[in-house]
């Protein structure tokens, strides 16, 4: 893993107009992502967990630059030099899209139905304008036996509807991988599939990694799943990542209340074995123009006055590279 991080965010914002209209401006705002500061190293993988709606797929899509972000910077290392993905001219983002890809979350919606197996993995090829026919074929061919997809002369001219959701899912990434990326956002690539074939997927996604220097942000919000991908994980709590540290050390000693509500939530597989339950207040809030104050205030159980009139906490350095945001979170050892 290099020293020097591939991606670099900083401040990144994705705000919603809600009550926008033809000749009326918008005084009331969706904050999906609200100033997210975070790097991925390369070759390292990033776990982005949270309830559904806090902006874990939000931000992953500004990432690859199919969202555009309201405020903020992306930075992306391409030659020993780190480009603003922001502030790039039409003639280099094609050049940025061949170094960024996404394996979106469904693989029955993601593919075009009436484009074959070959069609859909060499399009990256086509638009990159990478090889002739023939090349391109010899390349979705080979990509094709790395996922598994094997004899991938069976594959080549069928259709999405004739695969099963994991064939369909290792077709998606290989054609994620086909023009081998520097960076890759999964969002929840096995959610949509059985529980049987789940594994066998993400470990197809780790052996690529490793042999083609392919760097992810890991969209889930299964903290197992997670935990098994990952080299670091980031807790999003509405738009807000609330802490982020090493795999292991965040889930065998979390310190944010948030986090070790979603640990305490995890069902243990042993009927000996029992949890303390963090007891949070009430269910999560929207985010429409949310208050100054912590995000998770409402249902903080060490929340107090402090928190209350001062605004959301910085991500801090809180030991052991964990940085967290609560301001009643100590330093460890103090």
């Amino acid at each position: 893993m290099s020293d020097q991080p591939l991606i670099k965010v900083e401040g990144l914002r994705k705000l919603y107009p809600i009550d926008a209209g033809v000749f009326r401006k918008a005084t009331s705002f969706n904050h999906a992502v609200d100033g997210l500061n975070f790097e991925i190293g390369q070759g390292e993988s990033l776990g982005l967990v949270g309830e559904s709606g806090c902006g874990k797929s939000t931000t992953g899509k500004m990432l690859v630059s199919l969202y555009e972000p309201s405020d903020g910077k992306i930075q992306l290392k391409v030659n020993d030099d780190y480009i603003d993905v922001n502030n790039i001219d039409r003639a280099d983002r094609k050049d940025y899209r061949r170094n960024v890809q996404m394996i979106f979350q469904d693989p029955y919606e993601s593919m075009n139905p009436r484009m074959t197996i070959f069609d859909i993995v060499g399009e990256p090829l086509s638009v990159q304008g990478i090889g002739t026919i023939a090349q391109r074929e010899e390349r979705v061919t080979e990509f094709l036996e790395m996922v598994g997809l094997t004899p991938a002369s069976s594959f080549l001219f069928r259709y999405p509807h004739e695969l099963s959701g994991g064939q369909r899912q290792r077709v998606a990434i290989a054609r994620a991988l086909v023009i081998e990326p520097n960076f890759v956002v999964a969002d929840e690539p096995t959610s949509m599939l059985d529980v049987s074939i789940r594994t066998g997927v993400m470990k197809l996604m780790q052996d690529l990694a490793e042999r083609l220097d392919v760097t992810y942000l890991y969209i889930t919000h299964d903290l197992a799943v997670a935990r098994y991908m990952c080299d670091r994980i980031a807790v999003m709590y509405l738009g807000k990542i609330v802490e982020i540290g090493p795999t292991e050390e965040l889930l065998s000693n979390p310190r944010h209340p948030y986090t070790k509500a979603l640990l305490s939530a995890v069902p243990i597989p042993d009927p000996r074995i029992t949890r303390d339950p963090v007891l949070i207040e009430g269910g999560i809030s929207k985010a429409i123009d949310p208050p100054a104050q912590c995000r998770f205030y409402g249902r903080c159980p060490i929340r107090d006055e402090y928190c209350k009139t001062h605004d959301h906490p910085p991500l801090e350095r809180k030991g052991s590279g964990m940085d967290v945001a609560c301001y009643k979170v100590a330093v460890d050892g103090e």
